[in-house]
């Protein structure tokens, strides 16, 4: 049995592919030819009677929208052979799709990355920066840690390029009433250089077969002679020997919900994602500390027991080369349960939900300091974002999934965690899959199933996330801990 790279300790269980309406794909064939072999159509199947005078319609019939239409029941099965110069298409340019496309480059494989960033790549690697006032938030992913030897050389690498930066600044736990405790870690934590999003975007600077298409919306998935023809709106975006999905969420579950991997969508499906408010804000004047802080004044701190926040960080001091004066922007988190609670369409957020919501949480912020109600002066800029789909709440615990009779495969952080490394790994484990299978010719493809009959399981960490090495039971002696207000 053919084995994948960072596969090996999983078990790889078989497609069991039903025996009905299994669309089969010969190397000619095409939506308009296609054969529904092994078995009746879903019609049939239903036993559905035929009309005695059915109408035409002024189009005729389509063979082309029957089988579009039965994508969400069937199978999709290629028996094309494998390409000798395999190109494939990777949907997400986050952290896994752009380690995806990079490992892929090791293997000697060709790819596509499609990205809906209008600013840059990246996924939850997002930060904004506003220079005229010289205002800088990462956003979303604040910092990252790593324990596992294939991501330690992929983050040396970035450190030897001056892409990314260890983070020495303190952070820690933060109860009501200003009581702070810094936490221990055996592992290193890495901030991106000027932000989370450069990083993003410089990961496949050194890349020579990755094309990078963004922003470009991928909204569909169409077998065609014995490809896949990835489309935006309608728009041919191109034609790949394999796919990979490299995002999730409920555009994900529309995109596999008519594709023909009824496998790949049902694990999709299976994932439970939360969702965190995020407010930036800029203050003149640094966030009032006493005196007695000075020793530890801390650059970002987990906050604990109120509702409205679970994270705050100062991006002046963990990003910024000027540690002096100047503006002072922070990033404050919700905790998911306020963000499930005050949840809206993230793409029309109502004025009457964001002022409430940032209220709430320059209120939670004052609690956490220990100020007295009122005393927080009033930031000079806030931008207030809902992640609707912020962070995966459980977990198959696999590297990657994959289903080698449709070519299609996921990877992600979800598989395995709530972290940039899970994200890492999942990236490079779905490559070096993918590499073994076109390797092998394609002719044994029940060696290459992987995960699409694994089981999920809850997650546990912070709300904003895991970090490998960060452990929030392992904290520096209690002498050191202080409260922030007097």
């Amino acid at each position: 049995m053919a084995t994948a790279h960072l596969i090996s300790p999983f078990i790889f269980r078989h497609l069991n592919i039903p025996k009905t309406g299994t669309l089969i794909f010969d190397p000619q064939s095409s939506p308009a030819s296609s054969n529904l072999q092994n078995g009746p159509t879903r019609m049939q199947a239903h036993n559905r009677p035929a009309r005695k005078n059915p109408k035409r319609s002024s189009y005729g019939t389509s063979r082309r929208s029957i089988l579009k239409k039965s994508y969400t029941q069937e199978q999709v099965v290629f028996t094309t052979p494998v390409s000798n110069d395999p190109v494939v298409g990777i949907i997400g340019g986050g952290m896994a799709g752009l380690v995806c496309s990079l490992y892929l480059e090791k293997g000697g494989i060709r790819s596509t990355v499609f990205d809906t960033g209008m600013h840059g790549l990246g996924g939850r690697m997002a930060t904004r920066i506003y220079e005229p006032q010289q205002l800088i938030f990462d956003h979303a992913a604040q910092f990252f840690t790593a324990s596992e030897p294939q991501f330690i050389e992929l983050v040396n690498r970035w450190l030897e390029n001056g892409l990314i930066r260890q983070w020495q600044g303190i952070i820690g736990e933060l109860e009501a009433g200003g009581q702070f405790t810094p936490l221990h870690s055996s592992s290193q934590r890495y901030v991106g250089i000027n932000g989370m999003r450069p990083l993003a975007d410089s990961i496949l600077s050194e890349a020579h077969m990755v094309n990078v298409m963004r922003p470009c919306w991928i909204n569909t998935l169409e077998p065609f002679n014995g490809k896949w023809h990835l489309s935006a709106n309608g728009k041919l975006c191109g034609q790949f020997d394999a796919i990979v999905i490299a995002h999730n969420g409920k555009c994900a579950n529309r995109l596999l919900s008519s594709s023909g991997l009824p496998l790949i969508a049902r694990q999709m499906k299976r994932l439970e994602l939360s969702s965190i408010w995020a407010l930036l804000a800029a203050f003149e004047d640094p966030l009032p500390f006493p005196e007695s802080s000075l020793a530890f004044p801390f650059e970002g701190a987990f906050v604990k027991g109120i509702d409205a926040v679970s994270w705050m960080a100062n991006n002046s001091k963990k990003l910024s080369a000027n540690q002096g004066g100047g503006p002072h922007c922070w990033t404050f988190f919700s905790t998911a349960a306020f963000g499930k609670r005050n949840k809206v369409p993230q793409e029309n957020i109502p004025n009457t939900t964001a002022e409430r919501v940032k209220i709430s949480m320059l209120e939670g912020v004052e609690i956490a300091l220990g100020l007295s109600e009122g005393s927080l002066k009033k930031p000079f800029y806030t931008r207030l974002q809902l992640w609707g789909a912020a962070l995966p709440t459980n977990s198959p615990g696999i590297p990657c999934i994959f289903d080698p009779y449709g070519r299609a495969g996921l990877c992600g952080d979800w598989l395995l965690g709530s972290n940039l490394e899970a994200a890492a790994i999942s990236g490079m484990a779905m490559a070096n899959h993918i590499a073994d299978y076109f390797q092998s010719g394609g002719a044994r493809p029940d060696d290459f199933s992987v995960g699409l009959h694994t089981e999920f399981q809850q997650l546990h960490g912070f709300d904003i996330g895991q970090f490998p090495g960060l452990n929030p039971e392992k904290r520096i002696d209690n002498s050191q801990a202080y409260c922030v207000s007097s």
